[in-house]
């Protein structure tokens, strides 16, 4: 009882984790948020904004030396540092230019960096007009703006966002130290530095906020999508089902039925009741391979569902092994906690379970063992694991087990695995097998999940 209560208390704090889970875009969204911010609005900004200070630190009124030295040597080293920033961000903004030249990784580094040295620079500015009384103050907060839109991975903008905010605090812990007069130290109190180090913080919980938002819109938006494509997919298999079954069953059954008008017409010929029997048991066996290859191909009308891949296996070794049943086959289970649900049609992904466990069970006997694992493979991905203590697959055999028509069994007609290989990879999923001889045949599947449809239905 305990134990349930703890998986419970687990699976809460799983799905409320999800909730606040960020997964970055694929790079050419990437590059389109940088090109959009940093290229096309920050460049020109910045080109003002440093005009501005060109005019502000070379050609501004300052005290001399003698009335001011240390501010006077901040204004020095701040004039020298400026002219390194700028020859950097020329540098930087010719990368944005021809930013069809660089690769993703590294124009985020690039992006990354120049936050940080514009950063820098603001908070000498901010030391210099004022510190923890500066104006310049709102900048900050714009910057960290800045970077949740140019830096969509979240471990990268929340550092980068933080570090914005620990620049802004040694700025004006600075300016507090060694440049402010004990007259104007006494006029400083600290209720307006801790409610900015706090707008700070929450700009920065803001920001990564947005970045979810938007990471579970974009995923929304790519499982509609994908939804509608594989609906439409499932209704043309549809059409095309009947088709076949026309085309082809109904002669068979007209052949079927002619076979035995026959065979009753031949009653004192054992030769040809021998030769209408093999074209009935022929014309059987070609209805079962049609019927499989109907399931291979797709060809059963149906819609999609969220499926819990636990609840799916379960069903599938209840129909290979009925209630009743005698097979002695031992199962064993270690299913995975609040898995991603996987957005399929549920005959599809039953059939692939059903295949691989019944094959299971037919070469192993009445004294095998069956193991089933789940579990979570991250980036809303799970696996799936079956494996048996069965004879094992040669290895020259591994590579040919998923081809059509490939059977080792008397009467198999070798499109179980097939269908396996090829219901798995319709739905973005993978399948390997693994296998030695006497000891045991493991079968790997992964499949993509999808965590925000099952986070908005709970």
């Amino acid at each position: 009882m305990a134990s349930s209560r703890g998986n419970k208390t687990w699976i809460d704090w799983w799905r409320l984790s999800q909730l606040f889970r960020s997964v970055a875009p694929d790079d050419g969204s990437q590059r389109s948020r940088i090109r959009f911010m940093e290229r096309s609005t920050v460049l020109p900004v910045k080109a003002v904004y440093f005009i501005v200070l060109i005019f502000y630190l070379y050609f501004g009124e300052w005290p001399e030396m003698d009335a001011d030295r240390v501010r006077w040597t901040l204004l020095r080293t701040i004039q020298w540092f400026f002219i390194f920033c700028l020859i950097v961000n020329v540098s930087i903004g010719v990368m944005l230019i021809r930013m069809e030249e660089f690769s993703t990784r590294v124009l985020r580094e690039v992006v990354f960096s120049i936050c940080l040295f514009d950063a820098l620079l603001l908070a000498m500015m901010t030391e210099l007009t004022g510190g923890f009384e500066s104006f310049l103050f709102w900048m900050f907060l714009g910057l960290q703006i800045r970077i949740a839109i140019s830096m969509p991975i979240a471990s990268t903008q929340i550092v980068a966002n933080l570090s914005v905010s620990v620049i802004y605090l040694c700025a004006g812990a600075f300016d507090i130290i060694v440049a402010r007069s004990e007259e104007e130290l006494e006029n400083i109190t600290g209720e307006p530095v801790m409610l900015r180090a706090l707008l700070l913080v929450l700009m920065t919980a803001c920001g990564y906020g947005l970045q979810v938002l938007i990471d579970k819109q974009r995923r929304m938006d790519a499982e509609d999508d994908e939804y509608d494509r594989r609906q439409s997919q499932l209704q043309a298999s549809g059409r095309l089902a009947a088709e076949i079954a026309h085309q082809v069953k109904n002669p068979l059954g007209i052949i079927n039925n002619a076979a035995f008008a026959l065979g009753q017409t031949t009653n004192e010929n054992e030769t040809a009741k021998r030769q209408v029997a093999l074209i009935r048991e022929e014309v059987n066996k070609a209805d079962q391979i049609i019927t499989k290859l109907m399931g291979y191909a797709q060809l059963v009308e149906g819609r999609l569902a969220k499926l819990d891949v636990n609840e799916t296996l379960e069903a599938a070794l209840l129909q290979v092994f009925p209630k009743g049943s005698k097979f002695g086959t031992r199962i064993r289970r270690d299913y995975g906690i609040a898995l991603p649900p996987l957005l399929a049609q549920p005959e599809h992904i039953s059939e692939v379970f059903v295949n691989i466990i019944q094959n299971a069970r037919e070469v192993m006997g009445s004294a095998g063992e069956i193991c089933i694992k789940t579990s979570y493979e991250g980036d809303y991905t799970f696996r799936v694991t079956i494996e048996d203590n069965g004879p094992g697959i040669p290895v020259d055999r591994l590579e040919t087990v998923f081809e059509p028509y490939h059977t080792t069994k008397e009467k198999g007609t070798g499109l179980g695995l097939a269908i396996v290989k090829h219901n798995t990879e319709l739905y973005g999923g993978t399948v390997k097998i693994e296998s030695k001889l006497e000891k045991y045949t493991r079968f790997n599947l992964i499949f993509p999940g999808r965590t925000v449809l099952r986070l908005l239905s709970s």
